[in-house]
């Protein structure tokens, strides 16, 4: 079956559901994918799973040289990733490279499996290409994430097809005060694991966390952390919805201690233009609570990746994300200075097709200009031609 029929088969099957705000619960049918997922991944080594995974990666992989690069002491043989938030148990940890990621964002994980958010807390936006989430940091905790990874028999970092990060959140039941303990008890347990882990201050669903985002709180927490034994490259995500001088501050604070990148950016409690757009509750965006994700947060995300590449002096390692949703929004993340990028909410309304769509885009991208190897795109703010 040709890469264009299974995109045509995507949008056949699920085109319509996504193509619409009611209809199948959001996290009823992403909970749906990733136990397929987890299958899948238990079992990639046996014949006709591993003949179908085979035949996947042959569609949606592009082993072209020029994507890759060395960021933070990992090979990434593309600068594409999945974001996190979606594989929050690290189910699919052995099977994210098929699909075509240079790397993958497991988590986010807490020291305490909880339960998350009450429920309805996932909603598709279908015609803004967006959505609405007020998940909570569900997820089977920090030892049972250990036991889900050693069960899939996933190599150590260094000898993997595909980076995988860690992204670490804060335990709902943890004070703020002891949030640097909850981390780093996180850390010690999984730092084998990581390419890289994320210090993730910057979800709009757990209550106070984004307070953390503050000097003398961050300072504290990356300390912290930095202590952990065989501590691995540790990134911070940031909020959209930090001011200029915040975003100065936080570039000034993470160079100072060593933090090796920033992702940005998170979920936004900006409802920008859709204030009064109703969702599936029949509330406006406005009256909801919960993190908008996806096509409106696309401005934003380059305005942050331009600010932070100018406040840490245009040589630091970023992670673009955020309403990237094809090749030239790819592209302009980069040129932006963006080492990485990643998606989520997109893949999910574009289909696993967006992965290679995006990859030949800034192939074809970089012949046009010239630039032998992606590094060259990173900061250039060179135009989509």
């Amino acid at each position: 079956m040709s890469t264009h029929r299974k995109k045509d088969l995507y949008k056949i099957l699920l085109g319509r559901l996504l193509s619409q705000d009611e209809g199948i619960d959001a996290e009823i049918l992403t909970n749906s994918a990733l136990n397929a997922i987890k299958f899948a991944s238990l079992n990639r080594n046996f014949p006709i799973i591993s003949s179908i995974l085979l035949k996947a990666s042959s569609d949606f992989q592009r082993n072209n040289s020029s994507l890759n690069q060395n960021v933070f002491g990992s090979h990434f043989k593309n600068p594409l990733g999945l974001a996190a938030g979606f594989d929050k148990n690290g189910v699919g940890a052995g099977l994210w490279n098929y699909f075509g990621f240079g790397f993958a964002e497991l988590g986010t994980i807490t020291w305490h499996a909880q339960k998350g958010n009450p429920k309805p807390r996932l909603f598709r936006i279908a015609k803004e290409k967006a959505a609405l989430n007020r998940m909570g940091f569900n997820n089977e905790g920090a030892e049972e994430f250990l036991k889900t990874i050693k069960k899939q028999q996933i190599p150590m970092p260094g000898d993997r097809p595909c980076v995988l990060g860690i992204n670490l959140g804060k335990s709902k039941i943890t004070p703020l005060d002891k949030a640097h303990e909850d981390y780093s008890l996180s850390l010690r347990l999984l730092a084998p694991l990581s390419d890289y882990a994320v210090i993730n201050v910057s979800s709009p669903n757990t209550p106070g966390l984004r307070s953390l985002q503050g000097t003398k709180q961050i300072t504290k927490l990356i300390r912290t952390l930095k202590d952990v034994s065989k501590c691995p490259p540790l990134l911070i995500k940031i909020a959209p919805d930090l001011s200029n001088e915040a975003i100065d501050e936080i570039a000034r604070v993470a160079i100072e201690n060593g933090i090796d990148g920033i992702i940005a950016i998170n979920t936004s409690l900006n409802r920008f233009n859709l204030k009064k757009l109703k969702i599936k509750t029949g509330n406006t965006l406005e009256q909801e609570n919960g993190g908008l994700s996806g096509l409106p947060l696309q401005k934003r995300g380059l305005e942050v990746i331009r600010k932070l590449r100018s406040s840490t002096n245009n040589d630091f390692p970023l992670i673009g994300v955020g309403g990237i949703s094809s090749a030239r929004t790819a592209w302009e993340r980069i040129a932006a200075g963006a080492s990485l990028v990643q998606i989520y909410t997109g893949w999910i309304f574009e289909g696993p097709n967006l992965v290679p769509d995006i990859l030949d885009g800034l192939i074809l991208q970089m012949e046009k200009h010239g630039f032998r190897n992606i590094k060259e795109v990173i900061g250039s703010e060179e135009p989509w031609k």
